[in-house]
């Protein structure tokens, strides 16, 4: 059997997988020499080893006891030790990051007993107990599922005539733990177990348990986390910061994880342990304050900061501990950030020599830039002028945020659902207030400092999060938020969040359009735009000198190929055509439907070129010198003609009151239901339009060649490109062609021939259909509904959710590309056609072809180009780019 448990000096941290990121940063600080309190890390292997069986491992216990026994050795105490206990803290520690959503014990080995030896040793009782009672408190919920405590200790204070925990006595607090103890007694039928041993390895089990709560699994899908990993279990002796004044607990950043600014940054308080921090239940006090309570401590701080960030070369997020004037390290990781704090970051390491732009555009993302690329708040002076200011707390997240207010998790994902944007308002939030924070635009604490549960979550989603804002009293129960002035707030009011000045607004503040987006329009030019402008513009400009894939944008009006040229759109991957055919053109089409004759129908074909021709032109236009990939008409015809029930209702109505009805009406009712389709999307559409109505496909290439030789004749560059829809066999494709063709040659202009591939049977006949081809595109949001058998305008809202919680999805498969499936299709067709037609020029024109996840997969499988909407197009550049990086050097 593999080794299960591993001691910290013996791993490091490129053993993630094995030891979770905190087991792995923990061995890497004791291997450099940081003060790191002893201990031992149980695998994620035993974890997974738990999940599948049920069972802990067998071998495991006598693991544990090796590696307890050396502990005890080297910190000269037992667990639990009647006169002088060790105590330790079982944390949770998966390979990726996740804050808040595992579950924590401290001061394991707690008892009746030993707590009066450390009373007597610690010199204070009031700590003694006060660790009692947070063991009770953490281990009662976490292991038992106790729920109450917190009620118990705010009737405690209330009783004493106290706002916070320190302000209890060591008799308090005897009296707290007595509560407690019965609280777990009512609950459970037992009594808390006073065997140490028993304790621990419970508590082992709860934090395996931990990792399939509901919260995790939320927070897992919302960061596209694999679901089998598990999580390693690091077992620490503990070292304490609720020791009086001079100890404490904090949280420090070595830059700031919202801005990216450098600086003393984070979180210190004292008096506390390290939950507390997070937890938000007191007010912290800034990370420089902490330089006059104990400037050792600080001194020391700084200069462990400092080797952790050379260490590590990135943003560290570091968890600490004072225990009367001795620091120790209990944590280190990577620290989450903002998306503007990511691009400022990545630039500034390398202007600091840290590393190389290969390395920085590695460190940022296409989610990011999106995140980036939304709408914020502008100038305070401008954007809040006449505004009501509220309150102001610390700006935790930054963005703009406006939405109706709600006061729980549940609500907050109703009311998204419906539509409505809300802000979360929260005393403080907890890992179970995770879903309320994925639904709402924004969320407002009147509790926490920048390092609590809800600013580290919030900058990892890219929301908008103000907290600590203490001068709004939030009233849960009553559901209502008081303002110092005494205005009250209910459920539903509008409020507006500032997650950079952590202003509160009443009502909804205008915002102002993103200065990355005034960048990629070309009305910022970088020098005259921030750092963030100026960092972006430097790593999109590394990605287009790094990418193979060309990124091209969908786009069916001029306005839209304009802009997705300004964006950096090299061409149109896809020109619908449909539109075209809609307000007042729709007339057209009715007349074409209703032709009684070839005579009829080339008449209604013929009224409709000049219309297309214009469209074309305006298009071409738009794109001079670029590829425009116009898709001939895909929908069926029903989409064009009225709703079948309200004709008929209209004609039934209008038969049975005496009123007269035009024969023409008459006749458009009967085409309507002769075309009328149980299941349109696979019916007459597409390819087999084209083939059905003579003439339909040929004035479309008539009027693309035609608007092509008119911009000639001006003397531009028109590059039109004809692509034919939901071909599934190449005799479709081989009909169509040699009609395109034969136009184009009548015109004089000349175009690649194309299809889409989204019907599965085209993908696995590819080498065929390549022969009949100049290029691919594939449609994936049709081939992903045809290979999965679904619809996604039906399916979504049905069982997508529950297909998402139970696991048979990761992600919606309209959002990132099925790599087993779909893209098996996609490889598949690729190196068939090409075996078939070297130098066949393939893409992708789905909405997939923006999606990071994909466009990383697009460039694996071959393809030559993505093409997604114009605001997508930054995006793909820059993860296209990412995408052609070389592995890194370990």
């Amino acid at each position: 059997m593999p080794k299960l448990v591993y001691d910290f000096a013996e791993g490091g941290r490129d053993m993630k997988d094995l030891l979770g990121g905190k087991g792995a940063n923990l061995a890497e600080m004791t291997v450099l020499g940081l003060p790191v309190p002893p201990g031992y890390t149980i695998t994620t292997e035993a974890c997974q080893a738990y999940l599948d069986s049920g069972t802990v491992p067998p071998e495991l216990a006598a693991e544990v006891d090796e590696h307890l026994e050396a502990l005890q050795q080297r910190m000269g105490k037992r667990l639990g030790d009647a006169d002088d206990p060790l105590l330790v803290s079982v944390r949770s520690g998966a390979k990726f990051s996740m804050p808040g959503m595992m579950d924590t014990v401290l001061n394991i080995g707690m008892n009746d007993a030993s707590v009066v030896g450390l009373a007597q040793q610690s010199g204070s009782e009031r700590f003694a107990w006060d660790s009692y009672r947070r063991l009770l408190q953490m281990f009662g919920k976490t292991v038992l599922g106790v729920e109450g405590f917190e009620d118990v200790l705010d009737r405690a204070k209330k009783a004493k005539g106290v706002r916070t925990d320190v302000e209890l006595d060591a008799d308090d607090l005897r009296a707290l733990v007595a509560a407690f103890k019965q609280l777990v007694q009512d609950h459970t039928g037992e009594a808390f177990p006073q065997d140490p041993r028993e304790q621990l390895d419970l508590a082992v089990r709860a934090v395996f348990d931990s990792w399939n709560t509901e919260r995790a699994r939320i927070y897992r899908r919302q960061e596209r986390i694999p679901s089998d990993l598990g999580t390693a279990v690091n077992v620490c002796a503990m070292v304490f910061g609720n020791l009086g004044s001079d100890s404490g607990t904090g949280v420090a950043f070595t830059r700031d994880p919202g801005s990216g600014a450098q600086g003393v940054y984070g979180d210190y308080l004292q008096d506390a342990q390290g939950e507390d921090v997070v937890a938000g239940i007191r007010n912290t006090l800034p990370l420089a304050d902490l330089e006059g309570l104990d400037k050792t401590s600080y001194d020391e701080l700084m200069r462990i900061m400092q080797t952790l960030e050379e260490h590590y070369r990135d943003l560290c997020d570091i968890e600490f501990t004072v225990e009367r004037g001795k620091l120790w390290m209990l944590q280190t990781r990577v620290g989450k950030r903002t998306a503007g704090a990511a691009f400022r970051i990545a630039t500034q390491l390398v202007d600091e020599g840290m590393i190389d732009e290969d390395e920085a555009l590695r460190r940022v993302n296409g989610a990011g830039l999106a995140r980036l690329m939304f709408p914020a708040f502008g100038a305070t002076d401008d954007a809040t002028k006449g505004q009501r200011l509220l309150g102001k707390g610390m700006g935790a997240s930054p963005g703009a945020a406006v939405g109706k207010v709600v006061f729980d998790s549940a609500t907050a994902v109703a009311w998204a659902a419906r539509g409505e944007d809300v802000v979360l308002v929260r005393r403080e939030t907890t890992p179970d207030d995770l879903a309320g924070m994925i639904a709402a635009q924004g969320i407002l604490t009147s509790r926490g400092g920048k390092t609590s549960h809800a600013a580290v979550v919030a900058r990892g989603m890219g929301k908008t999060c103000v907290c600590g804002a203490e001068e709004l009293e939030v009233d849960l129960e009553a559901g209502r938020l008081t303002t110092p002035d005494g205005d009250v707030l209910v459920e539903g009011d509008v409020i507006s969040i500032d997650g950079t000045s952590g202003n509160v607004f009443l009502g909804a503040v205008p915002v102002r359009p993103s200065p990355v987006v005034e960048y990629f329009e070309g009305t910022l030019a970088p020098e005259d735009g921030d750092d963030l402008v100026q960092a972006v513009h430097r790593l999109v400009g590394h990605a287009d000198a790094t990418r193979r894939l060309a990124v091209r944008a969908n786009a069916d009006t001029p306005d839209d190929a304009e802009r997705a040229r300004r964006f950096g759109a090299q061409g149109i991957g896809l020109c619908r055509t449909e539109h075209m055919f809609l307000g007042e053109r729709r007339q057209l089409v009715e007349d074409l439907v209703l032709a009684q004759g070839e005579e009829d129908q080339q008449q209604a074909l013929a009224q409709l070129l000049p219309h297309q021709r214009e469209d074309f032109t305006g298009i071409l236009r738009a794109m001079d010198g670029l590829p425009v990939t116009v898709r001939l008409i895909d929908p069926p015809l029903h989409e064009f003609l009225p709703d079948l029930t309200e004709l008929s209702v209209e004609v039934a109505v209008a038969e049975a009151t005496g009123e007269p009805v035009e024969p023409k009406r008459h006749a458009l009712l009967d085409a309507v239901r002769r075309l009328h389709e149980s299941n349109p999307m696979i019916g007459l559409r597409g390819v087999r339009l084209g083939l059905v109505i003579p003439g339909l496909f040929a004035m479309q290439v008539r009027a693309l060649a035609e608007a092509a030789r008119d911009l000639r004749a001006e003397g531009l560059d028109p590059r039109p490109e004809v692509m034919v829809p939901l071909v599934g066999a190449v005799q479709e494709l081989e009909l169509v062609r040699e009609e395109a063709l034969r136009i184009l040659a009548d015109v004089g202009v000349e175009a690649l021939v194309g299809t889409m591939i989204e019907v599965p049977r085209a993908a696995l006949t590819s080498g065929q259909v390549a022969e009949a081809a100049d290029f691919f595109s594939f449609g994936t949001n049709d081939l992903t509904q045809m290979t999965w058998g679904f619809s996604r305008d039906d399916v979504e809202a049905a069982f997508f959710s529950r297909y998402l919680d139970l696991g048979v999805f990761g992600v919606s498969p309209f959002e990132s590309l099925d790599r087993d499936g779909v893209g098996r299709l996609v490889r598949l067709a690729v190196e068939e056609g090409r075996a078939a037609k070297p130098g066949l020029k393939t893409g992708v024109c789905g909405e997939h072809g923006g999606d990071p996840d994909s466009v990383h997969f697009f460039h694996d499988a071959g393809l030559d180009y993505v093409s997604c909407s114009p605001f997508r197009v930054p995006v793909a550049r820059l993860e296209a780019g990412r995408a052609a990086l070389p592995e890194p050097q370990a």
